[in-house]
């Protein structure tokens, strides 16, 4: 049976990167950061998680250190909720995962657009990071379209509809940039 604890040497899986980013700016309970979640919440909308994977990931960030409980207030169906806030080390991972490019295209829809809303919901500045994702889609695009043009064989679907996600990729970019 597979461990799902990760040791504090591998990345946060991008559910617990919402989870921290929701706590960056403050302090608040799982059941607040689990309604942000939900697919029609304003980080949900994104990349969206259940009640009990919120949970769970706000246990590997506590396991790490990036987060820790501040508080009680009481819930309103009985009980106390536990107030969550990041550490200092878990805002520092927050903004250093923000200001990193994506590295994969396939990751791009999910990761990249997670890095946008949760820069803007913590007011952090990305616009450095974003120069260096557009030079680094441009590279890839560049290749791939090299690949496709230069080709004697038919052409690769895989290779194709990489090629036109990273030129989508680079308009999306350049679009943002304009209204920035």
């Amino acid at each position: 049976m597979a461990s799902t604890s990760r040791t504090n040497g591998q990345e946060l899986l991008l559910g617990e990167w919402a989870c921290l980013g929701i706590l960056y700016p403050a302090p608040t309970h799982g059941f607040a950061i689990a309604a942000r979640l939900k697919p029609t919440g304003d980080i949900g909308r994104v990349w969206s998680l259940s009640r009990p994977l919120t949970y769970r990931s706000l246990d590997q960030l506590s396991t790490r250190d990036y987060i820790h409980a501040i508080g009680e207030e009481p819930g309103i169906a009985g009980g106390n909720r536990t107030i969550l806030a990041a550490t200092r080390a878990g805002r520092a991972q927050l903004r250093k995962w923000l200001n990193t490019p994506v590295a994969h295209l396939r990751d791009l829809r999910s990761e990249l657009l997670l890095k946008l809303i949760i820069a803007e919901h913590c007011d952090i500045d990305i616009s450095a990071m974003l120069q260096r994702q557009r030079a680094h889609i441009k590279q890839l695009a560049d290749v791939l379209r090299e690949q496709i043009t230069n080709s004697a064989e038919p052409v690769d679907v895989v290779a194709l509809w990489r090629s036109e996600s990273s030129e989508g990729a680079l308009r999306f970019l350049s679009r943002l940039s304009t209204s920035a």
